[in-house]
């Protein structure tokens, strides 16, 4: 049996159960589970079905048996901002709706009626994003105070399935940022800016930081898998374990491509001045109290759409090529604009927007897919510019983390958009990240520094230049 620990990695369409454990100073993975994620609706609302992302969960472990794996720990990460509230008898209050749900239209300017736009970011430093954990809570102030007013547990989605699995409950720092509630300075709840929009400060849990043991397994699991073992926290933003998996971050701008590409670097220190508010980035929490300033835009989740559209005649490699094939093609949308978070046909929207700023409207699943290809380029360029101008520097280097790394035509296009190197993986990067938290939380490895030799080590990076690939 090999000891190992656990990353447990879901995303907004897919999740996954990875091993990983260390040898001859490299770090091995191998994948467990897999299984799909989607939104389903329930209630009239879009939501995740937690309960089953829970089974899957339980169902990855049982798997390590087969697969002659002994975890020691396991860890949690997935999307942000998404939350539950818990009764005083630790019952669900509320499904587990899901951002893209439509319930927050409106909500943000609700809520500058009381707190103003520019106190809000100098004070969280948080970008705007109108799904944001602070605009869902306000629509239940408004239109469902009745479940505010019985909740006694705040749980972002990974607390809530950590405490499936330990029965204890934390509010984890990385995703915590995420809710626009936490004080960029202090690193804790706001409390004044939390009870100034009327909302129940106590249920918002203690704040732990990555590489904290939450606890054992729950008596009930120890006996159902026949092991104990750690459940310790990474950091459980997604994004923040990928970050950690960075294996340079001097002189680096990365870009964690997945349905959402978030762009930026590593920082010490917040942000919160009045151009990063101007040009609405982020100053999200990572592991060591440092600070990803970053701005979320639009990922590959317009592909993604793209061919589920096409009902999924086309796999992701097949439209690249097709692309490719297109490269004649020169209409452009922009990626960031609202239409695009969830129409009902993407294609049908995509070539609205063509049609609206008179342009060549795409036909083929080539042109389509060429057009979001672009379309992403360009708005990189854009996001890297506003850094570049932040900063007053240059950065001379780009690299492309997650699975979106392995689209080989979008890393070409950056370069060549940019005229920058870029530097291509880890694409596990996320899995990466919670392994290397729960192996310093172990004391395998000494911190973060180590933790990105060993990455380094560990996988291999491909390099593009502009017009050229080695």
């Amino acid at each position: 049996m090999t000891k190992c620990s656990l990353a447990v990695d879901i995303g907004a369409s897919s999740g996954r159960l990875i091993a990983g454990y260390l040898i001859k100073g490299k770090l091995e993975l191998q994948e467990v589970h897999r299984f799909a994620n989607n939104v389903i609706e329930k209630n009239g609302h879009f939501c995740w079905d937690i309960d089953r992302l829970f089974q899957e969960i339980k169902k990855g472990i049982h798997v390590c048996k087969e697969k002659q794996l002994n975890p020691t720990s396991i860890g949690i990460d997935t999307w942000a901002v998404d939350f539950v509230l818990l009764d005083e008898k630790d019952q669900l209050l509320t499904d587990a709706v899901a951002y893209r749900d439509s319930r927050t239209e409106g909500m943000m300017e609700e809520v500058f009626k009381t707190i103003s736009k520019e106190r809000l970011y100098l004070e969280t430093g948080i970008q705007f994003q109108k799904f944001n954990t602070i605009y869902q809570l306000y629509y239940l102030k408004l239109h469902h105070p009745e479940i505010l007013k019985k909740a006694r547990t705040f749980l972002m989605i990974p607390d809530y399935l950590n405490f499936l699995l330990t029965g204890k409950k934390e509010n984890e720092y990385t995703n915590a940022t995420s809710t626009q509630l936490i004080n960029a300075f202090t690193k804790k709840w706001d409390k004044q800016l939390i009870e100034q929009l009327g909302l129940n400060s106590e249920m918002f849990q203690e704040i732990m930081t990555p590489t904290s043991e939450v606890g054992p397994l729950r008596k009930e699991l120890v006996k159902e898998f026949g092991f104990n073992m750690k459940v310790l926290l990474p950091a459980t933003h997604d994004t923040g374990a990928a970050v950690v998996a960075v294996p340079e971050v001097n002189d680096t701008i990365y870009i964690s491509s997945g349905t959402w590409s978030l762009i930026g670097v590593e920082n010490r220190f917040p942000i919160c001045v009045t151009k990063a508010l101007d040009y609405n980035f982020t100053n999200e929490g990572g592991l060591d109290y440092r600070f990803r300033f970053l701005k979320n835009i639009m990922g590959l989740w317009m592909i993604q759409e793209v061919k589920r559209t096409y009902d999924n005649q086309y796999d992701f490699s097949k439209l690249v090529e097709l692309a490719s094939e297109s490269s004649t093609f020169r209409s452009k949308v922009n990626v960031d604009d609202d239409r695009f978070l969830k129409p009902e046909n993407m294609i049908l929207e995509i070539q609205k927007y063509c049609q609206e700023t008179d342009q060549a409207i795409p036909s083929t699943p080539g042109e389509v897919a060429k057009c979001v290809f672009d379309s992403l380029a360009d708005s990189y360029q854009r996001a890297i510019r506003e850094i570049e101008e932040i900063y007053e520097k240059e950065f001379p280097t780009i690299n492309v983390i997650g699975g979106g790394c392995q689209n080989e035509m979008l890393n070409q296009l950056i370069a060549d958009t940019t005229n920058k190197e870029v530097l291509a993986g880890p694409v596990e990067a996320t899995a990466i990240g919670n392994i290397v938290c729960q192996l310093i939380s172990l004391g395998e490895l000494e911190g973060i520094d180590q933790a990105r030799e060993i990455v380094k080590q560990s996988f291999e990076m491909k390099k593009y230049t502009a017009l050229t690939v080695s």
